[in-house]
């Protein structure tokens, strides 16, 4: 048993041991009968004496007794050690941009008495600045990362701050300025597109030093389509319709001086295939018939037929469900892999009887009223030390967050930072909203970031129930593996819907976490959008138009909203589905999730005339298109031999599809069965241009390296997780200053003094024998006194 004392600040003493206090009592007791043992005879010592000895024993026995229980103290104190700093100089070819002035800041550290090691951590086309400097990192140490922090293979820098936060290692970044104009051009856009549907592809460039704008051509089978100019910071967007099946070739050239020349030229391989077949099923006459003409190869049909083989996708309007025709092939169809877009109207979902029907049961989402119901809702806080300089930011937006929430609700609070802390337990928020609020203003930060465990923090509030964690974050995780957990939580019914708060927010790393558990993405001036998905009754949403809820999906991303139909049937969106887009009332319009292997679509939303208002419009009309192509899918599902290439990059290991009834041979490609009749390839191209593979082309463009240009985000993330600064060459004397600051540390040390006490009574006893020994030579006294 041990018991300690703080004594002040910083300073604590105890003992390890309180048995030996029962050995005191005893050992004092036979001290004094030895010592009064003989006294009153003839040649006895004198009171006085046997007084004195028997103090300078018991004292002695007090010194033994404190040494057997172990004293020590505890106290932080500064230790002082040896700086050093590692530079780590990155030498890939995105470097080639700057001047080389490593050799002169070395000199400049050692100048000031800091010894350097030195380390190559990337060239030519390998970047693996993440591994380079986690292999780097040394306990307390001080390492100096010479790049701009273009990570093309590894571990990435988010991951080598988790390594330096568990070594208390710090990392600081020299990015020097570049002379030199560097650009490259890249170009987005489908690689599979049906004929005689437009198309459209973006041609953007990043570039440094680049100051004018700079000429690009765009060619499209080698005829000249469009001439324009490029600025770092703008597009070209080029809309094209092919009218002949096969491959086509979209380049992007961009003219003048630079550094490099192979990133001036991006290749685009565009496969081109037929219309795929679509059928609409309907019991009137509705516009969007006609839209789906221009698109698809679209037959019609009053029912659902039982052969539906030539359809890559059904489209269902305003249709009861006694007059759907035969449920039972439809629901083969998509669980098989066909597609399924299911429109609304005075006719369908609540006015259809979808609810008690077969297909009701393959729709993302059930009838019902879409404002009823609760929601089990943990809001999730990052208090950690990343945060800190926006914990007020953190708490406005906790209590917007909580204002969005409807009464009904079931809500619970969680903070944490390396540890999670529960701050409020599951309860209705209608009638604890107040005491909610004040427990949320009254959060204090502190300490590094774990997403991970705060996570399994609010899954263990939520127990057994299945909800929603909404994580308040920077995203600037130190520790854990967020994203496994989200995951994990995803597969248990749990979603987390992640908002990113704070001056730096690793987008990556909160939408990684949301996409992992089938949660959304939000910014943190988009909360009032988390009204749609729990604002219940209490907390309706009120909008001019319709909203897009979840951004940046295959539905939803690069569509422009502007469209209010006016109406839309009565329905929640299903657990595990995407809530894509809400009506201005709040109400979900479109929404979407996987059945079986096939896709289905509910568009809700319709107008007086059970006509679609202003979605077949557009821009809203790509929401559309977009919505009966997720249905699709694959096109060329049903087709035989390459069926999909990846995009191709030189010295990157590159994989094909291929369906057929026996595995392919080709050179340099290897393949192996991921399914019945379905064979994936890998190979890594060497040269960029157009190349073929299996009698199939596609494009290989210049390596990922040369890319992009200039400090990376992840690298400023890097250097301010770890607490390390920001320098410019010239600034040796100021990386040594601050390796020597890095070295001298504050810490807690523990001393132990039981030698002391055992030196104490050793030195006692001996001087109290020299003493009885003088006193004899000086004839003071004899050695019969009777003294022990």
């Amino acid at each position: 048993m041990s018991v300690s004392y703080t004594l002040a600040e910083g300073l604590t003493v105890g003992v390890e041991h309180l048995w030996p206090l029962v050995v005191l009592p005893v050992a004092v007791g036979l001290l004094a009968y030895l010592i009064r043992r003989g006294e009153g005879g003839p040649r006895s010592a004198s009171n006085r004496s046997r007084r004195l000895l028997l103090a300078s024993r018991v004292l002695i026995v007090c010194l033994l007794v404190l040494g057997a229980m172990g004293p020590y103290t505890v106290q932080t104190r500064e230790t002082p050690g040896e700086p050093g700093v590692t530079l780590l100089t990155d030498e890939s070819a995105s470097m080639g941009i700057y001047p080389n002035t490593t050799d002169e800041m070395v000199q400049d550290i050692e100048d000031e008495g800091v010894p350097v090691t030195r380390a190559t951590i990337g060239s030519g086309s390998n970047s693996r600045i993440g591994d380079g400097v986690a292999a780097n990192l040394q306990e307390n140490g001080t390492v100096v990362v010479v790049s701009d922090g273009r990570v093309t293979e590894g571990r990435s820098l988010a991951t080598a701050a988790e390594d330096a936060a568990g070594l208390n290692a710090t990392v600081h970044s020299v990015t020097p300025q570049s002379p030199r104009t560097e650009r490259a051009v890249a170009i987005a856009g489908p690689s599979t597109v049906s004929r005689g549907v437009q198309s459209q592809y973006t041609v953007s460039m990043e570039g440094v030093s680049v100051i004018e704008a700079v000429p690009v051509e765009v060619t499209i089978d080698g005829e000249t389509v469009t001439e324009g100019e490029l600025r770092p910071d703008g597009t070209l967007t080029v809309d094209h319709t092919f009218e002949e099946i096969g491959s086509h070739r979209v380049t992007a050239t961009l003219s003048g001086d630079d550094e490099y020349a192979r990133n001036d030229v991006f290749y685009k391989s565009v496969r081109v295939v037929e219309q795929p077949d679509v059928l609409y099923v309907s019991q009137g006459e509705y516009p969007l018939r006609n839209y789906l003409d221009s698109l698809y190869n679209v037959s019609t049909a009053s029912s659902v037929p039982a052969d539906l083989d030539d359809y890559a996708a059904v489209v269902m309007q305003d249709t009861p469900s006694g007059n759907i025709g035969n449920a039972t092939a439809l629901q083969d169809f998509v669980i098989n892999g066909g597609g399924l877009v299911v429109a609304g109207g005075d006719n369908a979902y609540e006015n259809g009887g979808y609810e008690t029907s077969s297909v009701g049961s393959m729709l993302p989402v059930r009838v019902g009223n879409a404002s009823g119901g609760e929601s089990n809702i943990v809001i999730l806080v990052d208090v950690s030390g990343s945060a800190e300089s926006g914990l007020s930011i953190q708490k406005a937006v906790a209590l917007d967050v909580l204002d969005q929430l409807g009464d009904e609700n079931q809500v619970g609070v969680v903070a944490f930072n390396h540890n999670a802390y529960r701050v409020s337990e599951m309860q209705a928020l209608g009638q604890n909203r107040a005491e909610t609020e004040d427990k949320i203003r009254r959060l204090e930060s502190g300490g590094a970031t774990d997403i991970a465990v705060g996570l399994q923090g609010a899954d263990e509030l939520l127990g057994d129930r299945e909800g929603t964690i909404i994580l308040l974050s920077d995203g600037q995780d130190q520790l854990g593996p967020p994203a496994a957990v989200a995951n994990q939580l995803g597969r248990e019914g749990t979603r987390v819907v992640s908002v990113g708060v704070g001056k730096r927010v690793g987008v990556t790393t909160m939408r990684q976490i949301a996409s992992e558990s089938g949660g959304s993405y939000f910014a943190a001036d988009e909360t009032e959008r988390l009204r749609l998905l729990f604002g219940g009754s209490s907390r309706r949403y009120q909008g001019e138009n319709l909203t897009i809820v979840t951004e940046d999906t295959f539905i939803t991303s690069g569509v422009e909203l502007t469209a209010n139909p006016g109406q839309a049937n009565n329905v929640q969106v299903k657990p595990g589905a995407d809530y894509q887009v809400a009506t201005a009332d709040g109400k979900p319009a479109i929404a979407s999730w996987r059945f079986g292997l096939g896709r289905v679509v509910s568009i809700t939303a319709y107008d007086s005339d059970n006509t679609m208002g202003g979605l077949l419009d557009r821009p809203d009309s790509l929401v559309v298109t977009k919505s009966v192509n997720y249905a699709v899918g694959d096109p060329m599902r049903s087709q035989t031999g390459v069926t999909a290439v990846g995009d191709a990059r030189v010295g990157r290991p590159t994989t094909l599809t291929y369906r057929g009834d026996s595995r392919p041979e080709a050179a340099n490609i290897s393949f192996r069965q991921i399914g019945d009749g379905r064979y994936r390839g890998e190979f890594t191209p060497q040269e960029a241009g157009y190349q073929t593979a299996l009698d199939t082309e596609y494009a290989a463009n210049y390596p990922v390296e040369y890319a992009t240009f200039g400090p990376s985000d992840s690298l400023d993330a890097l250097v301010e997780t770890t607490g390390g600064q920001t320098f410019s060459p010239s600034q040796g004397e100021q990386i040594a200053s601050e390796a020597r600051q890095k070295s001298t540390r504050v810490r807690t040390v523990r001393d132990t003094w039981d030698w002391v006490a055992l030196l104490g009574a050793l030195l006692l006893f001996t001087g109290e024998v020299v003493a009885r020994r003088v006193q004899v030579y000086r004839g003071r006294t004899s050695l019969e006194s009777g003294l022990p």
